[in-house]
């Protein structure tokens, strides 16, 4: 188990649930207000600070910003791949995904196996993440071809999470994509995930509120990703203060 690996599940044992900032360069207008919005998550008491996205995040500008938040940063600095070319030797971790529900084989074990020795190479540390897509799936969905998981069977997402721990990944994410409209995935699909893994589960993909994410933590998740909720205006500091402060408070009652 490597440091960040060992990190996570050491606060997960500590606190119950965690909250995982997600920084998209390509949303923010320069590098350095992206470098300013993982600053100000790591200020509002994120546990680790996430960069990366489906599209665009790579090259000069993603190495910018790792480097700009790593630098300052007091959490670890983690990247969330689109692609083999969106990886940064600056990285503390990065999730090493596969994702499990996708048509083409490429975005299941290729684009892995092609970037498996870049990975080695730059000493970055691997995350081996089982990554399910549910619906709508926004980018994420429609780029990595995928069969989404729909909203209402609840066991397909669970029979998948657990295929994936089977098949030796050591953490699992259900996503519903960036912002989608009909919300976080439902209540009954993260207990049922949650039921069934025995390695750390974060939920992604439309937790907008500290409510939502408490009650992903009720339901069983270990972790909460949130990231266009972050960018909407406001006070990010507080957004993310007061996320923390809700995932802490439910996550005391799992400890």
């Amino acid at each position: 188990m490597g440091k960040i690996e060992k990190y996570i599940n050491d606060e997960i044992g500590k606190r119950g649930g965690l909250l995982f900032a997600l920084i998209d360069p390509v949303d923010h207008p320069t590098p350095q207000k992206a470098i300013a919005a993982g600053l100000l998550s790591c200020e509002g008491g994120a546990d680790i600070v996430l960069v990366g996205g489906s599209m665009g995040a790579q090259g000069e500008l993603l190495d910018a910003v790792v480097r700009g938040i790593k630098d300052k940063a007091s959490v670890p600095v983690v990247l969330f791949p689109g692609n083999i070319a969106t990886i940064s030797k600056h990285a503390d971790a990065l999730y090493f995904m596969s994702l499990l529900n996708s048509r083409n084989p490429y975005w299941i074990s290729q684009a892995q196996m092609l970037a498996a020795p870049l990975v080695k190479k730059m000493g970055v540390e691997p995350l081996p993440v089982g990554y399910v897509v549910v619906e709508p799936g926004g980018t994420v969905g429609w780029v990595g071809d995928v069969n989404l998981v729909p909203r209402g069977k609840p066991q397909i997402a669970a029979a998948l999470a657990l295929a994936g721990q089977y098949m030796g990944c050591r953490f699992i994410i259900t996503d519903a994509g960036s912002n989608p409209k009909e919300g976080m995935i439902p209540a009954e699909m993260i207990k049922a995930v949650s039921s069934v893994v025995d390695v750390p589960y974060i939920v992604a993909g439309g937790v907008r509120t500290p409510a939502d994410a408490a009650l992903a933590i009720k339901c069983g998740a270990d972790a909460v990703q949130v990231g266009t909720a972050l960018e909407s205006g406001g006070d990010l500091k507080r957004k993310v203060s007061e996320m923390v402060k809700a995932i802490r408070e439910e996550g005391r009652k799992k400890v």
